[in-house]
């Protein structure tokens, strides 16, 4: 069946003429009335989602029930039970029967977002759905069965978890039978300015503004040449935000640069990059060791100086918890506001100081920064709920408030 991919764009509210783009979308329409697993490949904030409900939507199971699920949002001491059920006293708060989502979902289709956050236990229950259509929910013996289209999504590298050893080989390409690859809005050259009239039309419509932002050449040229590390949800953020503040509705380059975040190469943070920084964890830790190299280069260029002024105390890096807040920061490519923020002070005394105590003080201050709140933080941090719930735990950070 051949469909106007005009009209597709228009019900899902989809903005673009990219080739890529239209590639992934013809993909998932092609494949979409089977009963093929799906896995969505792509950076946060591309709009994965979408496609999966357009998946769903021209499927045979449109009429039924349609989930979705954030994978990453999950405790790992939990998803077994939100995905399979549970029954009453299989843990200490089952006070009832539970049904999970592939329950719930029966005969419907369920979206996995984040897949690859999935522990190894839960992985091997879900290739057991997905090759015998059964499972047992968490604390009984009986086994169920459910007719569910599964549909999955994940921003990482998949083969490079498999060769690590963080996800299962069979399941991967059992979930792999057809892949859409939605590209990052920094490969979508035009769409960039075509997505920031729509968001900025859309914010103007929504507070009753005399008229939407535009942008002069110049700075209409800097938007395409962003490398938009948030993607569409940055870019939005970012036309809203201008909307409400910006000084004037014509947006020249000079206000542009208030407020687009400087862009670092050589610290530019990103879970989809080349080098696979699919891990939260590595994520963090290369970070960290960028940084606390260029912090030691420093140490040695003032330590040579005051030898030569005839000091011979040799500075170092102290613990400063001011500090830690702009690592955080930096994790959101704040650049300019990272830089401003840091404050190193240096003492007359060797620093016993790790890079694991550098990250637990990291963790400490943002927990501390949003009083508590796992959601916020693991945002700043750009990691999953489930994976900072996992460091909570591992720390010992469970009292912060």
């Amino acid at each position: 069946m051949k469909h106007n991919l005009a009209e597709i764009k228009k019900r899902y509210d989809i903005v673009g003429n990219c080739e890529a783009l239209d590639r992934a979308l013809q993909i998932a329409l092609a494949v979409a009335p089977t009963e093929l697993t799906m896995l969505i490949l792509g950076e946060n904030g591309v709009g994965k989602d979408s496609f999966s409900r357009i998946i769903h939507d021209h499927s045979r199971r449109s009429r039924k029930r349609f989930m979705a699920v954030n994978c990453g949002s999950i405790p790992e001491g939990t998803i077994n039970s939100e995905l399979f059920g549970h029954v009453r006293g299989a843990f200490t708060d089952a006070s009832n029967d539970r049904e999970g989502y592939f329950s719930v979902c029966n005969g419907g289709t369920l979206f996995l977002d984040e897949v690859g956050e999935l522990p190894l236990t839960t992985q091997a229950l879900l290739l057991r759905v997905l090759e015998k259509g059964e499972y047992i929910p968490v604390g009984s013996d009986e086994v169920k069965k459910t007719d569910v289209r599964l549909v999955a999504a994940t921003n990482v590298n998949m083969l490079k978890a498999v060769r690590e050893g963080r996800f299962r080989e069979d399941l991967y390409y059992r979930l792999n039978v057809v892949s859409i690859d939605v590209p990052p809005l920094r490969d979508r050259g035009n769409d960039i300015g075509l997505l920031f009239k729509k968001f900025a039309l859309d914010t103007a419509l929504k507070y009753q503004m005399p008229e939407p932002i535009s942008l002069d050449d110049e700075a209409a040229a800097a938007l395409r040449r962003y490398s938009w590390p948030g993607n569409i949800r940055q870019l939005r953020n970012l036309a809203e935000s201008m909307s409400i503040t910006a000084p004037q509705r014509d947006i020249t380059l000079d206000i542009l640069r208030r407020y687009l975040p400087e862009e670092d190469s050589g610290t530019m943070l990103s879970l989809n990059d080349d080098k696979g920084f699919e891990s939260e964890r590595t994520v963090i830790y290369t970070y960290l060791a960028q940084l606390g190299q260029e912090v030691q280069n420093l140490s040695h260029e003032l330590a040579d100086l005051r030898q030569q002024l005839g000091l011979s105390a040799k500075p170092v890096m102290r613990k400063n918890s001011r500090q830690f807040p702009a690592l955080a920061a930096a994790g959101q490519n704040n650049y300019t506001e990272a830089s401003s923020a840091a404050e190193v002070e240096y003492v007359d005394a060797e620093s016993d100081e790790t890079l694991e105590d550098v990250k637990i003080d990291l963790l400490r201050d943002t927990l501390r920064r949003f009083r508590g709140s796992r959601k916020k933080t693991a945002e700043q941090l750009n990691i999953s709920e489930r994976s900072l719930y996992r460091y909570i735990k591992e720390y010992g950070l469970e009292d912060i408030k």
